[in-house]
């Protein structure tokens, strides 16, 4: 099963509330071997999210992921630009914060949904859908409208039969 594309959250999260790097160490040790197969990846946007705090979830990744973990977003331009027309049709119901911050392309929301819609893959992602919500385009939105399969880092363990 897979490949995975994760969002920053799944690391961010993991690290900072679920599976902290001093206390779970068998997490971790699980997430470098799953990225070594290539069952999970992430996109050079998440990449520049995890890496631009430089503090030891950072030194982690740097010292622990494969030269190739982090894909080239600019593979899924014309997916990118479907999913930003969705979401600019949507100004009716997004502040125009929210708006600027999903369209910012430094951003990494709008750039994964691209891929995992591209490549037909699901997506990781801690966010839960909030179809109501003005302040904030959250990814399960996204992936729910454009029919990209999303779960979050619990069911993808359970997918694929994890245990540590």
């Amino acid at each position: 099963m897979g490949p995975f594309v994760v969002d920053s959250n799944f690391f961010i999260q993991a690290h900072r509330v679920n599976y902290p790097l001093d206390v779970a160490a068998s997490f971790w040790i699980k997430i470098r071997e799953l990225a070594e197969k290539g069952t999970i990846f992430s996109i050079d946007k998440v990449q520049n999210e995890l890496y631009k705090n430089k503090d030891a979830l950072t030194e982690w990744c740097e010292a622990n992921l494969p030269d190739t973990f982090f894909k080239d977003s600019t593979e899924v331009l014309a997916e990118y630009g479907q999913i930003t027309k969705w979401a600019l049709s949507r100004s009716d119901l997004y502040l125009q914060k929210a708006l600027n911050e999903f369209l910012d392309a430094d951003e990494a929301d709008a750039w994964l949904v691209s891929y995992a819609l591209s490549h037909k893959i699901v997506l990781v992602t801690q966010e839960v859908s909030a179809p109501m919500s003005k302040a904030k385009i959250k990814i399960p939105d996204v992936c729910i409208q454009f029919g990209v399969k999303y779960i979050n880092t619990i069911e993808m363990l359970r997918q694929l039969g994890e245990r540590f």
